[in-house]
């Protein structure tokens, strides 16, 4: 449930991320509001997983997933560039995640 849990705050995460930008530097009040649920949360299903999950695996995969969406819906929905530099940094994070979970015991 644990890892579920921590699934779930990483991609809330992302969805944070990208309710910043629509925020105008924090001018327009819904989209403020809107980027601060969603920040809150991320942090507290990650303050549930984190019950019984190391720390610093917790928030090294809650951030790990984090990165590798916003990566991923810039690309995607953003049209921002695709480089070799940013497909490694992505399976470099992918991979630092996978690696995470499997030598991790369960929660």
């Amino acid at each position: 449930m644990s890892w579920l849990l921590l699934v779930a705050a990483g991609l809330v995460e992302v969805a944070w991320s990208q309710s910043i930008r629509p925020t105008a530097g924090f001018t327009r009040l819904v989209p403020t509001l809107v980027c601060v649920v969603l920040a809150a949360g991320s942090v507290y299903l990650l303050s549930l997983a984190m019950r019984t999950l190391p720390v610093g695996t917790a928030y090294a995969v809650f951030t790990g997933i984090g990165a590798a969406g916003a990566i991923s819906l810039g690309v995607l929905v953003h049209r921002e560039p695709v480089s070799l530099g940013r497909i490694a940094a992505l399976c470099l994070i992918v991979g630092g995640v996978a690696l995470a979970r499997a030598t991790t015991s369960d929660g």
